[in-house]
């Protein structure tokens, strides 16, 4: 089975930065895919970005250049750093692992509120 825990979110000025963290279980850490994804209130939940086992990233055009995802194997952590965060980047955060029908697993999500 599964677990990811996430940390991190909060309320933060337009500017401003904050590092998400997702505490993964040894069985969902060592599945190839594992990334965040947001969901604002009213609308879909969309992939931030996401990163492989071996270090590939992927992002969002809305986030690149501003969020960095990054993966601490010894830790079994997956972090999100986000930097000059604007009130549209509001929403609530969640870590995904597997991306697979066999294996899917979802945090429980943190908030994240960027004030102007």
């Amino acid at each position: 089975q599964g677990q990811l825990v996430e940390s991190g979110g909060g309320l933060v000025q337009a500017g401003g930065s904050l590092r998400l963290s997702c505490a993964a279980s040894r069985n969902a850490f060592r599945l190839n895919v594992m990334g965040w994804f947001r969901q604002a209130p009213g609308k879909q939940r969309d992939l931030v970005a996401r990163i492989t086992s071996g270090g590939t990233t992927n992002y969002a055009d809305a986030v690149k250049g501003r969020f960095t995802i990054s993966r601490d194997n010894a830790k079994n952590t997956l972090y999100l750093q986000m930097n000059s965060l604007k009130p549209e980047d509001t929403a609530v955060y969640y870590c995904r692992a597997g991306f697979s029908p066999q294996y899917d697993y979802w945090g429980q999500g943190t908030q994240v509120t960027v004030s102007s």
